[in-house]
């Protein structure tokens, strides 16, 4: 009966009998494997708590139904068209495939290359082709990333999903943000007039960052330790410090401490609201911006640098500032 089916069939599409049974082959493996790969799912929606975990189960789920269902279907469709040997049918269709498919096999060979090498993982930081943003999901064909910055200060994330193709990873330089070692550096420089007590701002400054940013520092020392034995990463210090410059219209003081990514935002409010309490504390210390002002040389300026034989006017009012 079913012979006689497949008979009619195949003289309705004008197609060989052993094309017929080779399709109705497929389509019965495909269904099994999909049933398969759903009852896997189940299983491991219903035990597998663990968001990251159950990320991977079900990514592996996946991948090995679709491995599965390839080699099935192409060992059912070589035996069915009487190419036993692979190397013909492989030799046939990869000419072709690598002129019309060009970019999709480079992605398909990124692909494998992040599942083999690992340069970053799902949830890592990382920053590609001039996208920053966290590692959602690694396709066959793409990376999505949960964007970060551009418009929103700090990292931040912004709602918007990026999808970076795959091949990039052989085009363009990668920056891992929580990789070997997960902290960076943050700055925040504050500036002070010059008038102000300058050192006892650095103190101060130095001060707050040792309060806010030392245990950071030490979780950092431990992981440097872990990442030295596999990677050149060495700091000769880790701790917070305080940098004094001097910029046109004041003394400019930079923290410097080590963060991690994704509370660089909120450390630095911590520490800058930390810096406004204590200076609204100190009498010799003001905040210094961008203004314009008059200078008196023979006022403020130091004696011996003053010129010879000046002296300060008859009536300071009259002087035009």
């Amino acid at each position: 009966m079913i012979d006689a089916w497949i008979a009619r069939v195949a003289n309705a599409t004008n197609l060989s009998p052993q094309i017929v049974k080779t399709v109705l082959a497929t389509l019965a493996v495909l269904v099994v494997i999909w049933v398969l790969r759903m009852a896997a799912l189940r299983v491991v929606r219903r035990r597998v708590v663990d968001v990251k975990r159950h990320y991977y189960w079900r990514r592996g789920i996946n991948y090995t139904a679709g491995v599965v269902a390839v080699l099935w279907v192409g060992t059912l469709w070589l035996a069915g068209s009487g190419l036993s040997n692979i190397g013909t049918f492989l030799g046939l269709v990869s000419a072709g495939l690598a002129i019309a498919l060009q970019d999709p096999l480079a992605n398909f060979a990124g692909w494998i290359f992040i599942l083999t090498r690992r340069p970053f993982n799902v949830g890592d930081r990382i920053e590609v082709i001039g996208h920053c943003g966290d590692v959602i999901d690694v396709g066959l064909f793409q990376t999505y990333l949960m964007e970060c910055g551009h418009w929103v200060d700090a990292d931040q994330s912004t709602g918007r999903i990026i999808s970076i193709p795959n091949g990039a990873i052989f085009k363009s330089s990668l920056a891992n943000y929580t990789r070997g070692f997960e902290h960076i550096w943050n700055e925040i420089p504050v500036l002070v007039t010059f008038e102000s007590d300058w050192r006892r701002a650095k103190q101060i400054l130095t001060d707050i960052a040792n309060t806010h940013a030392s245990p950071l520092s030490e979780g950092a020392q431990e992981q440097i330790r872990r990442a030295a034995s596999t990677q050149m990463i060495f700091f000769t210090k880790l701790t917070p410090i305080v940098y004094t410059n001097v910029k046109d219209c004041g003394v400019l003081l930079t923290i410097r401490y080590l963060t991690l990514p994704r509370q660089r935002r909120s450390s630095a409010e911590r520490i800058w609201e930390a810096v406004l309490d204590a200076f609204a504390q100190e009498p010799n210390i003001d905040l210094a911006y961008p203004t314009t002002r008059a200078y008196l040389n023979y006022r403020e300026g130091k004696p011996q640098l003053q010129a010879p034989g000046s002296q300060a006017p008859s009536d300071p009012g009259s002087i035009a500032s």
